[in-house]
């Protein structure tokens, strides 16, 4: 039996779950605004009184590794690492867009989402990048990447050869909403980040020994951090 600890603050989202054996016992989460590292913190303290799990007795923690917010993951990743350290737990990495099509495929399997032709369906998940660009790849319904993680300026040429395959083109994500009417023939689901995502990849990883090194483990930004200076004369 495996408990493990599972971090995803990489969009405006902050979510915090515990999962048993890759099912997820219960979650805190939070979308009002960046207020991530006063959160972060409390949740975990909920869910382990909730729970009456003692923080000895987690086997890990998971954290999603981005893409995403520079600031969401930094704070998500010190934070689940500064927890490994302390307690001597492995840290486990999950990709912020695998994680996202986890949660579409568990809420496909419940019924709370629903697409025609589903097992031919190709899933977009996209996150927010700003003006109209997103972090994206694609997936098969069974969780297969289908292409590496890029960086996408959307255009209406975007994905056209996924987008005229016999399945559907489905998207979804925080950055998903402003491309629908971009990306013509797309199906646009409202799926958003949460560490449910992170439940049974983080126990695959811990199963197959993916253990990240504490000390030089990094989020995965995609790109450069850029700082702009103000436009605003503030004197």
């Amino acid at each position: 039996m495996s408990l493990i600890l599972c971090i995803e603050t990489g969009t405006d989202i902050c979510s915090v779950g515990i999962a048993r054996d890759g099912e997820l016992l219960s979650l805190r989460e939070s979308d009002e605004g960046r207020d991530h590292a006063r959160k972060v913190g409390v949740f975990v303290d909920e869910l382990l009184h909730e729970t009456g799990i003692a923080p000895d007795d987690l086997d890990a923690v998971a954290v999603g590794k981005g893409p995403g917010s520079y600031t969401g993951l930094r704070i998500g990743v010190s934070f689940a690492k500064g927890l490994c350290y302390g307690l001597q737990k492995p840290l486990l990495a999950v990709g912020s867009l695998d994680a996202l099509v986890e949660v579409a495929r568990e809420d496909y399997e419940a019924g709370i989402i629903s697409v025609d032709n589903w097992e031919k369906a190709r899933l977009c998940p996209m996150v927010d990048a700003r003006r109209m660009e997103v972090y994206a790849q694609l997936f098969d319904t069974q969780g297969r990447a289908l292409t590496e993680v890029s960086a996408e300026v959307i255009s209406e040429e975007s994905f056209a050869a996924y987008r005229n395959e016999a399945g559907p083109f489905v998207i979804f994500g925080n950055g998903a909403r402003k491309c629908a009417e971009i990306l013509q023939g797309a199906t646009f689901i409202e799926v958003t980040p949460s560490a449910r995502g992170l439940a049974r990849l983080a126990q695959q990883a811990l199963d197959e020994g993916r253990r990240e090194d504490i000390a030089y483990f990094e989020p995965f930004y995609l790109k450069d951090f850029v700082v702009t200076t103000s436009k605003k004369r503030l004197f």
